[in-house]
């Protein structure tokens, strides 16, 4: 489980973009934001690609890939305009990010049992009700 690291890095990334959207909602336009968004990421996917050529690794696209990471971008952006509109309405982040964030756990686990097929287990069921009773709890407070 190597990969459980990376998991956690990622999460503190995604706790502080949550973080940054908040203390930047109705301090700037949620269409400036994305595009900020958009430029960011993008100098670093480049900054990234350039790296890994200068080191020799080779690059490799197939369609199927190249259509499912579009798919990606797009998806990441509706997340920040999402993110935005909802901070900007008023949304505390200590309510507003875990709705979101939980709710696309319990969104994502679907997809991955009916679309990719994976395994159901009484395991994984128990977690998916604590998740969802979790998120009752955090929005009844």
């Amino acid at each position: 489980m190597a990969w459980i690291k990376y998991a956690l890095i990622t999460a503190c990334a995604l706790a502080a973009a949550d973080l940054c959207v908040k203390l930047a909602a109705n301090r700037i336009s949620s269409s400036l934001a994305v595009l900020m968004y958009g430029s960011c990421t993008f100098s670093t996917g480049l900054v990234w690609v350039l790296w890994q050529w200068a080191r020799g690794n080779p690059q490799h696209a197939q369609l199927s890939g190249i259509l499912a990471s579009m798919g990606m971008g797009f998806a990441f952006s509706g997340v920040l305009i999402g993110l935005h509109v909802t901070f900007s309405a008023g949304a505390p982040i200590s309510l507003g990010s875990p709705v979101i964030r939980l709710g696309g756990i319990l969104l994502a686990s679907i997809a991955g049992l009916i679309l990719l097929r994976e395994p159901l287990t009484l395991r994984y069921v128990i977690g998916i009700l604590l998740v969802c009773g979790g998120m009752y709890l955090i929005v009844t407070r």
